[in-house]
């Protein structure tokens, strides 16, 4: 990888990718190591336990080493697979609220992320003994525990992308190493168009256009993109890579980059941010304050997503009026 990295280099000063031979001179020996992916699978387990839809294989450790890894057997059906849901009657709607919550909370809240989410890597059942659906993560070799810092300037960045604040967008991608690029970075770190970042990623699904723009714009600006990615710090490549696997799968779901989906990321992106505040602060006023204020805004998000069902049931009840008057039915 690297002779092949460093022969593109001489062909082609303008594309940077050495970085990728770094990560993987990095990540490959851990993705090797058994015992570092069963370490990784019992605390993320234990990390997000409280999170009853998710199910992590339990380690047999009596019978593990470096080279051999034995974990419980689960069935289920890849994440993907619309087929399998609709016969096992999972809704892909709840499907995707849970991999969102569960990737919010681990990226804005833990730093502990799963960066693997590929189809096979994450399987979906209803529970054998209370029917519910359930999300069975695979394969815990590649983590990436993000610094205390890189967390929450994340935070602040897509809570001004979520909240249209776009001198927060410039200040905080920046901060994250984007440059001059920082539009560029956004739009790499949404899948959204320039002109919907300014827009509000939340207020509009992504269009056919807009994808197509999307596509043309990936290709004609890749000198910049490899340029971009060179300058980021390395938590952020696993990030772009986590992201990308999770809207693909939204994509195939259908359930790609609804409201509810930008409200739960807010959501964490304010508990991360009140945790911290409270965490380096000795008054206990202060606290209190912090609590408030974390209270008050969870509650305005809660208000909000309440406005947005009301609208959306008073859009489709309109609808189903406009079309008993259109196409009346003689009983």
């Amino acid at each position: 990888m690297e002779v092949l990295a460093l022969a593109v280099k001489q062909l082609f000063p303008e594309f940077e990718f050495m970085w990728l031979v770094d990560e993987a001179k990095k990540n490959l020996p851990l993705e090797l190591d058994f015992l570092n992916e069963g370490r990784n699978a019992e605390k993320v387990a234990q990390m997000l336990k409280h999170f009853d839809f998710l199910k992590v294989p339990r380690i047999y450790w009596e019978l593990s080493t470096k080279r051999v890894l034995l974990m419980e057997f689960v069935e289920g059906g890849q994440v993907n697979d619309r087929d399998y849901m609709e016969r096992n009657r999972i809704d892909v709607n709840e499907i995707s609220c849970y991999l969102g919550k569960m990737y919010s909370e681990m990226i804005f809240v833990n730093g502990f992320v799963h960066c693997d989410p590929h189809p096979g890597n994450v399987l979906v059942r209803k529970h054998p003994d209370t029917g519910k659906a359930e999300i069975i993560l695979l394969d815990h070799g590649l983590y990436q525990v993000l610094t205390e810092e890189f967390r929450l300037d994340y935070c602040h960045l897509w809570q001004s992308l979520i909240w249209m604040d776009m001198e927060g967008v410039k200040r905080y991608s920046q901060r994250l190493g984007a440059g001059d690029l920082y539009p560029l970075f956004a739009c790499m770190l949404t899948a959204r168009s320039w002109d919907s970042v300014n827009r509000g990623i939340s207020q509009a699904p992504v269009t056919a256009s807009e994808d197509l723009e999307i596509r043309s714009n990936a290709a004609n600006y890749l000198p910049q993109i490899s340029q971009l990615l060179n300058h980021v710090p390395r938590q952020m490549l696993l990030i772009f890579k986590t992201n990308d696997l999770l809207r693909s799968i939204e994509a195939t779901l259908g359930t790609r980059a609804c409201a509810s989906s930008f409200l739960n990321m807010s959501r964490c992106c304010i508990r991360a941010l009140a945790k911290h505040k409270k965490k380096n602060t000795c008054s206990f006023f202060r606290r209190i304050q912090i609590s408030f204020s974390e209270a008050f805004n969870l509650w305005q998000i809660s208000l909000h997503e309440l406005l947005l069902r009301v609208k959306g049931l008073r859009l489709a009840s309109w609808v189903s009026a406009l079309l008993c008057w259109l196409f009346p039915v003689s009983l």
